[in-house]
Formats: C-alpha cells, sequence, structure tokens
C-alpha cells in the first residue's frame, strides 16, 4: 500500500516568532547593502555630472543617475516594509512571553497557595492567643518578683504620703524657728566698727593689734559650737 499511495510525510514544524524575525532582520541587512551601494554608485555619478559639460553626455550620465534613484527609492520602501513586519512581530513575541510570565506566576501562586494551607494547618489561633496570655502572665509574675526584691525593709507599707508631708512641713518650720532663736552669743561675729559704737577711746600705740589669723579661729569656734547645738536640738 505504501508502495501505491506513498508514504505520508512528516510535517516539518512551523516557525516560530524568533526564526520569522531572524529571518525578516536578514532579508534588511541585504537590502541596507543594496541600498549602500546604489548610494556610491549615485555619487560617482553626480561627480561625473559635475566634470561633464551640457551636451548628450551629461544627459546620459543623468538618465543612468535617475535609474539609480529608482532603484534607490524601490529598496528604501522595500527596507521600510520589513521594518513594520519586525515591529508587528516584535509586538507579537511581547504579548506571547507576556502570556508565559502569567502562566509561570499563576503556576508559582498555586504552589505557594498548597504550601501555606499546609502551614497553616500546623498552626492555631487558640494556640497563639494561649502563648500570649501565658507571656502577659509571667511578665506580671516577673514584675511583682522585681517589686518585691527592691522593697525596702525599713519602710512600713501603710505610710500616708499625706502625713508625711505634713511632718516634712513642721520640720521645716522648727529647723526656721531654732536658726533664729540662736544667742547672739553663738552667733557669728559681724564685722562691725565697735570703737564707733561703744564711743571708746584708742587703744594705747604701744599694745600689738589682734592677729588677724586669731579672728578667724574665734569665729570658727563659734560657728563649730552652732552646728553641734543645732545637731543636739535636731536629734532631740
Amino acid at each position: 500500500m505504501k508502495k501505491i499511495f506513498g508514504a505520508k510525510k512528516s510535517q516539518d514544524p512551523p516557525p516560530s516568532i524568533q526564526d520569522a524575525t531572524d529571518r525578516i532582520y536578514k532579508r534588511g541587512d541585504t537590502v541596507d547593502e543594496k541600498i549602500k551601494k546604489l548610494d556610491a554608485e549615485l555619487a560617482r555619478y553626480k561627480e561625473q555630472i559635475k566634470k561633464t559639460r551640457p551636451g548628450p553626455a551629461q544627459e546620459a550620465v543623468k538618465a543612468r543617475a535617475m535609474r539609480i534613484l529608482k532603484q534607490r527609492k524601490m529598496y528604501e520602501g522595500q527596507r521600510d516594509m520589513l521594518y513594520n513586519q519586525t515591529y508587528n512581530l516584535d509586538q507579537v513575541a511581547f504579548a506571547s512571553e507576556g502570556i508565559k510570565d502569567a502562566q509561570q506566576t499563576m503556576t508559582a501562586m498555586k504552589a505557594a497557595n498548597k504550601e501555606l494551607k499546609g502551614m497553616m494547618k500546623t498552626v492555631r489561633i487558640e494556640d497563639i492567643d494561649s502563648m500570649q496570655d501565658e507571656m502577659m502572665d509571667l511578665m506580671d509574675v516577673s514584675n511583682e518578683i522585681q517589686e518585691t526584691l527592691g522593697r525596702s525593709y525599713n519602710v512600713p507599707d501603710d505610710i500616708d504620703e499625706e502625713e508625711l508631708m505634713g511632718e516634712l512641713d513642721a520640720l521645716e518650720a522648727d529647723m526656721d524657728f531654732e536658726s533664729n532663736s540662736v544667742p547672739s552669743y553663738l552667733q557669728p561675729d559681724k564685722e562691725t566698727d565697735l570703737d564707733s559704737e561703744l564711743n571708746l577711746p584708742a587703744a594705747p600705740s604701744g599694745h600689738a593689734a589682734i592677729p588677724a589669723n586669731r579672728q578667724q579661729e574665734e569665729i570658727d569656734g563659734s560657728c563649730y559650737m552652732l552646728e553641734i547645738i543645732m545637731n543636739v536640738l535636731l536629734n532631740s
């Protein structure tokens, strides 16, 4: 039967978009080479027209130049048509690549969705809430422990702050009163002119005056005695 009807020929796979694009680019390169050759011939004819005198010879050169210009226009039209075809193929290739990217994205999202569902089965919101409650309880216990360890042993817990503030104000008033009621002989000497107040006669010139360091010692002794009396009054 194969000898009579012949065997079925295997069909070649259709060309891809990239194959068609490469083929058109090759044709465009060929057309560009032809246009370059025509430009070179046209430049040579222009030089000949400049060098020849008006007459039959110049007209013949002009006719050949016109023929070259027509061929150049034809090749330029073909090149523009090829450029349009490559532009359309690029648009189709871009759309095809976009569809492929969308398919891959959908496949990846489906796989991720399936994996996420499997992971969510192992995690329950009730367990998370319970863990959060336990963590809050542990933090409260930790804070209570820290407060207990930092508590002072000598300070009772039932002290009223307003009562303490009243005692502090009374203590400050007592200190002010005691500082104002110190006898004059215990207060430090004031730098006054005793001679002018008592109207005493001037000291004899034969006796030496009291040294300055001795006066400072007497003042320091009076201040020291005043501090001792203040401490005794405060402790009582």
